[in-house]
C-alpha cells in the first residue's frame, strides 16, 4: 500500500471494514475487533492514526517493533481458532502507521480468551449472544447446516407417509417395503429421522403443514400499484402460502403467472396461448432457489414483490461461503442445504448443478441480483418490460 492510497482509506472514515487506532493500550479490545473482522467480511486495522478525527498522528522506531510482536501473540494467543495476520509499515510525510490485514476467517465463529463471539455491525463491533447467529457462523465454516439439524418435540408422527413414500419412490424406482425397509428404517436410512427426532429438511418437505412447527419458513408475495415498497396500494395481496418446499414453489410460481401480463403470440389467432411477459423458465429457476438456497437459521419468509416495473424476489441469507455474484453468474455454486438440494432434485424443477443462474440470465439476460450484506438477504430484481410498465401506468392514470 502506497501513501495515496492510505490517504484515500483514511479520508473515508472507520467503516466495518476499516478501523483506526491510535495507540495499541488494550490486548484484549483488539483482540475483540480481529476476532469481529474475522467472523465478519475481514478488514483491517490502522494504528497510529486517530479514530474520532482520522488524524495521522503516527508512531515511533520502537512502538512499531512492539505493535508487530503484540498483535502476533494476540493473533495466536487470545484468539481461538488462532489467525493469519498481514502488517505493514506505510510512511505518509514523515509519519508512519502501521496497518494490519485480517482476512475473512474460514473456520468461524472465532471467540477470544473468554469464549466470547465478536462480529462486525458497521463501524462498531457486537458481541453474539444469539443461537442462531452462534450457528450460522458455524454454517459459513461449512461445519453445521441448517437443514440437517433436528426439530425439538418432532418424531415420526410428524412425517406424511405417502408423501415420504411418493420421493421414495422416485428417487429408487422402488417402494421401501420393496428394499425391505420399515417406515421408521427408512427414514433413518435418508436422515430424516435421527435420535427419534425429525430433520428440519425432512419436515419441510414431508409434513402436511411444516408451518405449525416452523411458521416463519412460508412465502410473503405482494403485487403493487406502482414502483414503491412504502405504496400502500396493491393489486394482489393474498395470505402468506404454506405448506411443503414443492407447495410453496407451486403457489408461488401461479401468484406471478397470475399477477403479470401474458403477450399473444399469434396476433391473427386470438384462442393462441400468450407467452408471460418475462421468462417463465427464469421466474422458475430463481423462485426454486430462493426456497432451497436461502438461510434456514434466519426465521424470516421469502418475499416476492411484483411492481409495476419489475419483480422482486427476496431470500433471507446473503450468499454463503464467500460466494460473489459473479461466480454465482457464471456457474459457481456452495451448497448451503445439503439435505434440501438432495429433495429437491427428485420433487422440483432442479438439478443440482449450479446451472440455474447461467439458465435463467441465458433466458432473460437483464436479471440483477444484489448481495445485501447489511440487510443479511439476497435480491433479484427481474425488470418488466417498457410495453407493461406504460400499460399499468396509463391503467392507474
Amino acid at each position: 500500500m502506497d501513501a495515496l492510497e492510505l490517504l484515500d482509506i483514511i479520508s473515508s472514515g472507520e467503516t466495518s471494514r476499516v478501523q483506526f487506532k491510535e495507540k495499541l493500550d488494550n490486548d484484549k479490545s483488539i483482540a475483540a475487533e480481529m476476532i469481529a473482522m474475522s467472523n465478519s467480511k475481514g478488514g483491517r486495522i490502522i494504528f497510529g492514526v486517530k479514530d474520532k478525527r482520522g488524524e495521522i498522528s503516527g508512531l515511533g522506531f520502537e512502538e512499531l517493533q512492539d505493535y508487530g510482536s503484540r498483535l502476533a501473540t494476540i493473533a495466536d494467543n487470545l484468539i481461538k481458532p488462532s489467525i493469519f495476520i498481514c502488517t505493514e509499515v506505510v510512511s505518509v510525510s514523515d509519519k508512519k502507521v502501521l496497518v494490519i490485514d485480517i482476512e475473512e476467517g474460514m473456520n468461524k465463529p472465532y471467540k477470544d480468551s473468554q469464549g466470547a463471539i465478536w462480529i462486525k455491525q458497521g463501524p462498531d463491533k457486537r458481541r453474539v449472544t444469539d443461537n442462531n447467529e452462534v450457528k450460522r457462523l458455524f454454517q459459513q465454516s461449512g461445519n453445521l447446516s441448517a437443514d440437517e439439524l433436528t426439530v425439538k418435540g418432532t418424531d415420526i408422527n410428524d412425517i406424511d407417509e405417502k408423501l415420504f413414500a411418493d420421493y421414495f419412490r422416485e428417487e429408487f424406482r422402488q417402494t421401501y417395503q420393496e428394499k425391505a425397509l420399515s417406515f421408521e428404517r427408512a427414514l433413518q436410512v435418508k436422515r430424516i429421522m435421527r435420535d427419534g427426532e425429525i430433520t428440519l429438511a425432512g419436515l419441510l418437505f414431508f409434513n402436511n403443514s411444516p408451518q405449525t412447527i416452523k411458521p416463519a419458513f412460508t412465502v410473503k408475495a405482494v403485487s403493487f400499484i406502482g414502483n414503491d415498497l412504502s405504496g400502500t396500494e396493491y393489486r394482489s395481496k393474498p395470505s402468506d402460502f404454506k405448506g411443503t418446499i414443492p407447495e410453496l414453489f407451486k403457489q408461488a410460481t401461479d401468484f406471478c403467472s397470475a399477477n403479470l401480463h401474458h403477450i399473444q403470440k399469434d396476433k391473427k389467432d386470438f384462442n393462441s396461448k400468450g407467452s408471460l411477459e418475462v421468462s417463465h423458465t427464469a421466474l422458475e429457476e430463481l423462485i426454486v432457489n430462493a426456497l432451497i438456497h436461502r438461510d434456514y437459521f434466519k426465521n424470516a419468509p421469502v418475499r416476492i414483490l411484483i411492481f409495476d416495473n419489475r419483480i422482486e424476489i427476496i431470500s433471507p441469507g446473503v450468499l454463503p461461503n464467500s460466494l460473489i455474484v459473479d461466480q454465482i453468474k457464471y456457474g459457481n455454486t456452495v451448497i448451503r442445504n445439503n439435505q434440501i438440494v438432495t429433495f429437491a432434485q427428485h420433487l422440483l424443477p432442479y438439478s443440482g448443478l449450479g446451472s440455474g443462474i447461467k439458465r435463467a440470465l441465458k433466458e432473460q439476460p437483464d436479471i440483477e441480483f444484489i448481495n445485501d450484506s447489511d440487510g443479511e438477504q439476497f435480491i433479484v430484481k427481474i425488470p418488466r418490460p417498457e410495453r407493461v410498465v406504460k400499460k399499468n401506468n396509463d391503467f392507474n392514470s
